[in-house]
């Protein structure tokens, strides 16, 4: 058995677990059985709320409550939800609440009331700046890198990380976006990150809420084969605000649409093909969201399991560098 060494940073003496790992709170693939796993692995297992709804929570937060003794917590799409999806959450008492893309004033004042960290994930400076004026006790900086949504115009993790280190200094800061293995984790500690969000690699896992032909893709694909867009978002007829597009695996109604963003909003017919599509089976139901570090993702382990390999593979990527 391998013996996994403890990265003690301010996130983990925070949260107190093991690992400087965070499970992206990823809608809908985030379930409770994976935020559980990758929390009794050592790491912070982020429950994915979504647009908090209603059956979704009833049936997973339980899950993530009854499943682990350890601390855990939620995210939300700040756009998509309203008090009561955050007040469904805090029944069940989390260590911690994300709120991501959007503004989370609304929210703020009452996920501290009840004693759950506040985590506001960015993905420019206007919104780190936004974020310690609200007195968030993390912050998350995500780069363009990521699967799923971001910035449409966003900052690379590289050069973005060490630049909202020093604005948020002394909040700690979680680094997002193409980071997939224990090699990923320590260079953004080496940036002054205090830990890394990861979603991809967790899709990957046996306790993610994704369907095998999705993982089948995630495991073949490689990095060039992301793309970031809004055609699948406005197929879907998902209301995601522009500022927001979501990195995706090649899909057929992109290459049918890709540039055409403007006409395809304003084609009902063509967004009632996409359905028709979904519906006989001749496109996927759902977009595959992949970062660009997919290259590194070649198996599907148990998410427990995985967060104690990232830290092995972290502790031994430092001491490799002098750094640990």
């Amino acid at each position: 058995m391998i013996a996994v060494m403890a990265l003690s940073t301010v996130f983990t003496r925070l949260f107190g677990v093991q690992h400087p790992i965070a499970l992206a709170p990823m809608g809908g693939s985030a379930g409770g059985a994976l935020a559980a796993a990758v929390s009794r692995g050592g790491g912070l297992g982020l429950l994915g709320g979504g647009n908090g709804d209603r059956d979704w929570l009833a049936r997973e937060l339980p899950i993530v409550a009854e499943g682990t003794g350890k601390p855990w917590g939620i995210g939300f799409l700040t756009w998509a939800i309203d008090g009561e999806a955050v007040e469904r959450a805090l029944e069940y008492a989390p260590r911690a609440v994300m709120l991501s893309f959007g503004d989370p004033s609304p929210f703020a004042e009452r996920i501290r009331q009840a004693g759950a960290a506040l985590i506001i994930q960015v993905t420019d400076l206007e919104e780190a700046r936004r974020a310690v004026d609200l007195g968030a006790d993390v912050i998350v900086a995500q780069g363009a890198e990521s699967g799923g949504h971001g910035a449409r115009h966003g900052r690379s993790t590289l050069p973005f990380v060490p630049v909202v280190v020093d604005l948020a200094a002394p909040v700690p800061v979680l680094a997002a976006g193409g980071i997939a293995d224990g090699r990923g984790v320590a260079a953004v500690l080496a940036l002054g990150a205090a830990g890394a969000l990861i979603g991809t690699r967790f899709q990957a896992t046996t306790e993610a809420l994704v369907a095998p032909s999705a993982v089948k893709a995630i495991v073949e694909g490689r990095g060039e084969d992301t793309e970031r867009n809004s055609v699948l978002d406005i197929a879907r007829g998902s209301p995601w605000p522009s500022k927001y597009t979501a990195r995706t695996l090649g899909h057929p109604f992109l290459d049918q649409w890709r540039g055409r963003e403007a006409e395809l909003a304003a084609d009902p017919q063509a967004k009632q093909a996409y359905q028709d599509g979904v519906t006989r089976g001749e496109i996927p139901a759902l977009p595959v969201w992949a970062g660009e570090a997919i290259d590194l993702i070649n198996d599907r382990p148990s998410a427990a399991d995985l967060v104690g390999a990232l830290a092995v593979q972290a502790e031994d990527a430092l001491a490799r560098a002098g750094g640990h």
